[in-house]
């Protein structure tokens, strides 16, 4: 079978339940054979017939399918992934709507979503309401959400910048409900990522892995990459990672012709990439080996993102000798 979509796996659990063996294909190498078909058909039958001639021809690579520890971390992982991203598509509403009913707003504070501007945000959502409330209240109140950062000057710079807003001045009601509406699923939706994180460490700290002692990668990180990558002993060489996450390069070449300009494939997990991405940014800046390999590509006229690549590409190698030797990563 084809491991597309969610769908296989109820299949293949009740098949392996019943004692049979199962091959699970990567839709990649089936894909690639239904393109040689000359009529563009895509159905249940034909795609049987594919999966058929791919098994007869045996040019295919069985897929691991995890066992129940990494399968349990990697839903959590993933729904994690889409959690944060449901965060990220709120702030970018709630920031469109202040553009609109308060554009000076972001110049207030440092970052609009911390503690103190979701708490203004919370209770006062246009800049009439707090240009019009008692000073002495607002003072209070950024003096108890800031835990005394902030006081009477800031309210008075708060009044004073809504007082002089150029945001719109009709139908702010309907503006001031959607604000608020995305406030609270923020912080729904933020409380469980921190629940999601609690179930996460309780999987991670039951795998005993190493892999958290490697530059850049914490707990959820390391979680993330141990879940996708599964049974490291199914890659036999580093480089298998490295494709595998999608961080190899795409070559392109016909004849004499060679494309200079390469480009990271992106055929592998976009999950294993995106979190070894993350790590490489964060190893490139404080660890100082991998620091200095990165600024050694910068000098060398390398554009950021590609020297970080080439950080994260190393971070594959790292990874995959702290899996297979199973111990902590070391300094050299």
């Amino acid at each position: 079978m084809e491991a597309t979509g969610l769908y296989w796996l109820v299949l293949y659990s009740f098949l392996i339940s019943r004692g049979f063996l199962v091959k699970v294909i990567n839709p990649i190498v089936t894909d690639a054979y239904r393109k040689m078909l000359i009529r563009k058909v895509k159905n249940d039958s034909i795609d049987a017939q594919v999966i058929a001639k791919v098994l007869m021809l045996g040019e295919y690579n069985e897929s691991s399918v995890a066992n129940e520890e990494t399968l349990a971390l990697r839903q959590l992982c993933r729904f994690r992934s889409y959690e944060v991203d449901v965060c990220s598509d709120l702030k970018q509403k709630a920031i469109s709507l202040l553009d609109q009913v308060f554009p000076e707003y972001e110049h207030i504070f440092s970052d609009t979503f911390g503690v103190t501007s979701r708490e203004i945000l919370s209770n006062f959502n246009t800049p009439e309401e707090l240009s019009q409330i008692n000073t002495r209240k607002l003072s209070n109140l950024l003096n108890k959400a800031s835990k005394g950062h902030f006081g009477l000057e800031k309210a008075l710079e708060v009044k004073s910048i809504a007082s002089k807003s150029l945001g719109i001045k009709i139908a702010t009601d309907a503006f001031s409900f959607q604000l608020s509406q995305l406030i609270n699923q923020l912080e729904f939706i933020e409380n469980q990522v921190k629940l999601l994180d609690e179930q996460i460490t309780i999987y991670m700290e039951r795998t005993n892995s190493f892999i958290t002692t490697i530059p850049g990668i914490g707990p959820v990180l390391g979680a993330v990459i141990i879940s996708e990558l599964g049974d490291i002993s199914r890659f036999s060489e580093a480089k298998k990672v490295v494709a595998y996450a999608g961080l190899d390069a795409s070559v392109s070449k016909s004849g004499d012709f060679e494309g200079s300009r390469m480009h990271m494939s992106k055929r592998g997990s976009p999950y294993l990439r995106r979190a070894i991405f993350t790590a490489a940014n964060v190893a490139s800046r404080c660890d100082p080996s991998l620091s200095a390999y990165c600024k050694r590509l910068k000098a060398r006229g390398k554009h950021h993102n590609v020297a970080v690549g080439a950080v994260a590409r190393k971070l594959c190698y790292i990874t995959f000798a702290v899996l297979t030797e199973d111990r902590p990563f070391e300094h050299r």
